[in-house]
């Protein structure tokens, strides 16, 4: 097809398929921005966690990269950061619920924007194809336009109706995969929460432990005599 033709069956459409390229940029945009957004924050959760496993110190937490320190999940780390030293676990782990209930809205941010492109394009494509089937009918009253002109104009009423199907199919995957990934990234905040809390338990901890070690040691030493 030339362009003239398809400009030609744009306007014939009402200038729904003006309509559906616009569609198809938005959805293209979110696709794009929430995929590159979430993988990042996907590796960055992984990194996290893993660093978690190995029991770190409070200073290794602190030397997080400034790249992970801006994800959401490092978010959770200022929380510890700034609890006092003899705080609960209940109490930590009810500031980091709220948190964490800071952060969810910033993962599906965009992504009603293609589920409204999945839901309006069809739907555009149906008003296109109205249209084109108004002007494919309206040449039977013309006695010199014969079966190929008719047909000719109902075919091409349809592309609008394809175009609308496209874009929706192309949209409901990316949105299923991308719904897909905002689940695994809050599966790893209440991770990261969880292990924050177990991990700040050791810590408190510690401290006694190393308390009771010097009692001991100092109650089993022996008083030195020096003669004189």
């Amino acid at each position: 097809m030339h362009i003239s033709h398809l400009i030609q069956l744009a306007n014939d459409s009402g200038g729904t398929l003006y309509l559906m390229v616009v569609l198809l940029l938005v959805a293209l945009t979110v696709i794009i921005e929430r995929t590159r957004y979430l993988s990042s924050m996907l590796q960055g959760g992984e990194k996290i966690i893993a660093l978690l496993r190995s029991n770190p110190s409070s200073q290794q937490l602190h030397d997080l990269p400034a790249k992970l320190k801006q994800l959401p999940q490092a978010r959770l780390l200022n929380v510890l950061s700034h609890e006092p030293a003899n705080v609960s676990s209940q109490v930590l782990g009810d500031h980091l619920e709220e948190a964490l209930m800071h952060e969810v809205p910033t993962l599906d941010k965009s992504l009603w924007v293609l589920d409204t492109v999945i839901t309006l394009a069809p739907l555009l494509g149906l008003f296109g194809t109205i249209i084109g089937m108004f002007n494919a009918f309206s040449v039977m009253g013309d006695i010199q336009n014969g079966t190929p002109e008719i047909t000719g104009g109902i075919a091409e009423a349809l592309i609008a109706t394809a175009s609308g199907l496209f874009i929706a199919i192309i949209g409901l995957v990316f949105f299923n995969a991308l719904h897909t990934r905002v689940r695994i990234v809050l599966h790893q905040l209440e991770t990261i929460k969880i292990m924050l809390v177990n991990r700040h338990e050791q810590l408190k901890q510690a401290p006694v432990k190393l308390a009771v070690t010097e009692s001991r040691v100092a109650s089993n030493a022996q008083p030195v005599q020096v003669g004189i």
